[in-house]
């Protein structure tokens, strides 16, 4: 049974829907900027932010009740996949990652009621839940099907994809919209820095001067449905997908990239698909020195010396963390549909360790499977292989 994507919307710092995203991704661009604009702190460092505030979030999508900037971001993109897939039907279901949640406005709350325990907008602090976004974005694109939440670290909406695909197979639903949004928090942005991984520059995926990543906001989805019943002509198909843990340490990558590896390969084993089949790999590529030899070993692996092509489009939307999975799941169904790979922005030095040199260029290919990584904290690697609707 082949799965279809048959719908898809995205809103990042490439771009607040797929058409802004594709001429971002073909001109090179980045939407990294070099400090927050939107989100209140202290720190000077580069984020890849989404352009608009919470309120023109909230005009642009009429309403005017109280939500975190996770669930706008999250509405957005769900919207612009189920209006690119034919607009709402029955049996739908959605599936949506989270890592952040309505910490944005926990925040808010927080910073008035520790001045004083009688102050604070106590409904503010509701919205923290994970699976508050979830909830209201099921509600706005009507879907009256199972909702989920998955939270798992940065591999979480590529985990929501590989479940809605499993859940589509078991005839539990007819159609899942599956993805995910985190937005930029303090909370998030203290954290990372607390870990010493992030870049005071632009990142630079595989490089050798690489300092960090960069962290991105933003929300993703696709919309899946079995081939037979697809509405319409798809943009590629979810031909496998597999998760793996490495239980190395509770952040970094194991260094010889097991779970990268065992990810990888179950993913191609579930396709049916050699490693010499893939055209292009949509590589995790944070930007750190842990994360990108881990991945570089694991790639050469699975690929030996006949290494297709491979790319980061993190340098260009930043670290979408939970949301990363389903941005890139977006970014190679653009990829499968117009027959192009687009570039790691800011590489020039390979990796003496590594040595993996990722395309830095625009190009025009006939892409028949992609491979996109999710690998997260705690080990928690998944990848999924997407084939061409042709």
């Amino acid at each position: 049974m082949r799965i279809a994507v048959t719908g898809i919307g995205i809103v990042s710092a490439a771009g607040m829907n797929a058409a802004e995203t594709l001429a971002t991704l073909r001109e090179g661009r980045s939407g990294i900027v070099l400090r927050p604009t939107r989100l209140v702190t202290r720190h000077r460092l580069p984020v890849g932010e989404v352009a608009l505030s919470n309120e023109e979030l909230a005009r642009r999508l009429g309403i005017g009740e109280l939500q975190s900037r996770t669930t706008l971001l999250g509405m957005l993109a769900a919207e612009e996949a189920l209006r690119d897939a034919g607009g709402p039907r029955p049996r739908t279901a959605l599936v949506s990652a989270t890592s952040v949640g309505g910490m944005d406005l926990t925040e808010c709350f927080f910073e008035e009621f520790a001045r004083d325990e009688r102050h604070g907008r106590l409904r503010m602090a509701a919205h923290h839940d994970c699976a508050d976004s979830t909830l209201a974005i099921a509600r706005r694109c009507a879907v009256d099907g199972l909702t989920t939440t998955l939270s798992t670290a940065c591999s979480s909406a590529a985990n929501a994809i590989g479940l809605a695909v499993r859940m589509l197979r078991m005839g539990v639903t007819d159609r899942v919209v599956a993805g995910g949004s985190d937005a930029l928090c303090r909370f998030t942005l203290n954290g990372f820095k607390s870990l010493m991984i992030l870049d005071e520059q632009p990142s630079r995926p595989f490089d050798a001067s690489r300092a960090g990543l960069n962290l991105g906001e933003g929300a993703a989805y696709v919309v899946l449905e079995r081939e037979e019943e697809a509405s319409q002509r798809p943009y590629c198909y979810v031909a496998g997908f597999a998760n793996a843990n490495d239980a190395f340490h509770q952040t970094a990558s194991s260094p010889d990239g097991e779970g990268d590896y065992l990810a990888m390969r179950g993913a191609l084993n579930e396709a049916g698909i050699t490693p010499s089949e893939v055209d292009w790999v949509n590589a995790h590529g944070t930007g750190t020195p842990n994360n990108d030899l881990a991945e570089s070993r694991a790639l050469r692996r699975l690929f030996g010396e006949t290494l297709p092509p491979v790319s980061s489009t993190k340098a260009t939307t930043g670290h979408t963390l939970a949301a990363a999975g389903a941005v890139e799941a977006v970014i190679c169904a653009l990829a499968l549909r117009h027959g192009e790979c687009y570039p790691t922005l800011r590489f020039t030095e390979p990796d003496p360790e590594g040595g993996i040199r990722p395309l830095t260029r625009f190009t025009q290919s006939d892409l028949r499977c992609v491979l996109s990584n999710s690998f997260g904290f705690g080990g928690n690697c998944a990848s999924l292989v997407f084939t061409s609707a042709e």
